[in-house]
């Protein structure tokens, strides 16, 4: 059954931070009623307030408001980490195609904690292959991507580290600064935690997410180049 998104509430932020300090399973599994009405129920609102408009930027993201599909895991994986802590004290959702490696591709995403929230499209981690194809798109058409950077305007910033040693000399400042990183997003950061609390959020969000329509239709061209032949490029 679907409902109307009326925005999140102070107790789920306050759950987030007992995350952090508990993270202790006999803890969350008393507090999981916490958990499923006040962070996970407006998740799914909002994924379902947004679906409309996102799939008019790509009819092929996945919509379905559901752990593993736009929503994440409060769980944390912990085989192949040091922090062996059980639970996160923040959640996210993403609106992607369906892909075994959707780390390697581009996401829109929403993310809160107990003190924050951020938004944007990015990578989540790109490996070198595929930052080799985007650089490869800049050198070919240096021009027409500054067009499509002007999205990128506030309130959204570039982020994602950058190599220390420039990969190509005397190269236009404005290309380097999207040519040099490993991995990069396009995020908006923001302490008013107050605009959670407002349904207004979803307008919010669709507004960024459509501003930064330009440059996701760039990445996914990346991504169809992953399927030529390197020769043909």
């Amino acid at each position: 059954m679907s409902s109307t998104f009326s925005g999140f509430s102070q107790q789920g932020l306050n759950f987030l931070q007992q995350v952090r300090i508990e993270n202790d399973k006999e803890w969350f599994e008393e507090n999981r009623h916490v958990y499923d009405r006040e962070i996970l129920t407006p998740f799914r609102a909002l994924v379902e307030a947004l679906s409309d408009s996102m799939l008019l930027i790509d009819p092929q993201f996945e919509i379905r408001p559901a752990i593993g599909k736009t929503l994440s895991r409060i769980h944390r994986d912990t085989r192949f980490s040091h922090d062996k802590s059980r639970y996160r004290s923040r959640m996210w959702l993403t609106f992607k195609r369906p892909s075994k490696d959707w780390k390697d591709a581009p996401v829109y995403f929403f993310e809160l904690g107990p003190d924050m929230l951020r938004y944007g499209l990015g990578y989540y981690s790109a490996n070198k292959h595929t930052m080799d194809l985007f650089r490869h798109t800049l050198s070919r058409q240096p021009d027409q991507f500054l067009e499509v950077a002007e999205c990128c305007r506030a309130p959204f910033e570039l982020v994602g580290e950058s190599y220390k040693r420039l990969l190509v000399k005397e190269q236009d400042p404005e290309i380097a600064t999207w040519y040099n990183r490993k991995s990069f997003a396009v995020m908006a950061t923001d302490n008013q935690v107050e605009k959670l609390f407002s349904p207004a959020l979803v307008d919010e969000l669709v507004i960024g997410f459509q501003q930064l329509e330009p440059l996701y239709h760039w990445l996914m061209r990346v991504e169809t180049m992953k399927q030529v032949d390197p020769a043909d490029l």
